[in-house]
């Protein structure tokens, strides 16, 4: 869910076939430098079939960051992640990470920080402030951050149309963790997530799982296999069945209305601890 740096380098150069269209972009990837579909700005095309996906999960290149193009994207198990100066590039790994929301895997240690209850949680309340955090959030091994202004404002955009969302974790009024992503029919597509304080980030994710639950959702899509989220029982399924899942779930409802992510905790705000004692 929180992404290290992208694989895809700055180095990238367009080279045309003979059949015209499809366009291709040279990338270089850790695996040596590979050719992919690239799709015009603006263009209404489609992404590629899944037989043209690469190996290293990278599936296009090009498009743009619009609502219906990002919304295109998840409901087929694809996602955005580039760095700032290369084209977009869309990715869907094989095998996916994904946490059930029925596997969540709550270690003691984290089970009594929740039950001190010195967290309290909002959703929605600082959308803007917790993608921002997540943005300057140094990791190890990267050099930068794949969130890039663009891509601040498409999830904004998102956001204004009840797509994607936010859960907030404060201490005394301070913002210290939270977690983003898009709710797509009963999928959560996480985004990333950040912490200025110990457990801040979990307590954060514990609560959107807590009201995944309540909404029948059925698993958050962690994208990228992370040993933090594997220890939090999430676990890295094929591709092949993923699709499968979005296809069924991450659809419009019958009335062609596509359902979202609700506010669920108590007093329509904020709660203290979304585990009870017997979690530890």
């Amino acid at each position: 869910m929180s992404r290290p740096e992208s694989p895809a380098r700055d180095r990238t150069r367009r080279r045309r076939t003979n059949a015209e269209p499809p366009v291709e972009l040279a990338v270089d990837l850790p695996e040596g430098r590979q050719s992919v579909r690239m799709i015009p700005e603006g263009s209404p095309a489609d992404f590629p079939p899944e037989r043209e996906w690469l190996a290293t999960g990278l599936v296009a290149a090009g498009a743009d960051l619009s609502s219906r193009r990002l919304v295109q994207a998840y409901s087929q198990g694809i996602f955005p992640w580039y760095h700032e100066g290369t084209p977009i590039l869309w990715w869907s790994p094989n095998p996916r990470c994904v946490l059930f929301t029925d596997e969540l895997h709550i270690a003691r240690s984290l089970a009594r920080t929740l039950r001190r209850g010195a967290f309290s949680f909002s959703i929605n309340r600082a959308f803007i402030e917790v993608i921002r955090s997540c943005a300057a959030m140094r990791r190890p091994g990267q050099r930068g951050t794949w969130l890039t202004s663009s891509m601040i404002a498409a999830y904004l955009g998102l956001h204004r149309q009840g797509l994607a969302h936010s859960v907030e974790c404060w201490l005394n009024g301070e913002l210290v963790g939270g977690v983003y992503g898009v709710a797509l029919g009963r999928i959560f597509f996480g985004e990333s997530m950040f912490h200025t304080r110990p457990d801040a980030s979990k307590a954060a994710l514990v609560t959107l799982i807590r009201c995944m639950r309540e909404q029948d959702f059925l698993l958050l899509d962690c994208q990228q296999t992370t040993p933090h989220m594997l220890r939090l029982g999430a676990r890295e399924i094929p591709r092949r069945h993923f699709l499968n899942l979005m296809r069924e779930h991450a659809q419009l409802s019958p009335d062609g209305k596509r359902p979202t992510f609700r506010n669920v905790l108590p007093n329509a705000e904020e709660v203290r601890s979304p585990v009870s004692p017997a979690a530890a």
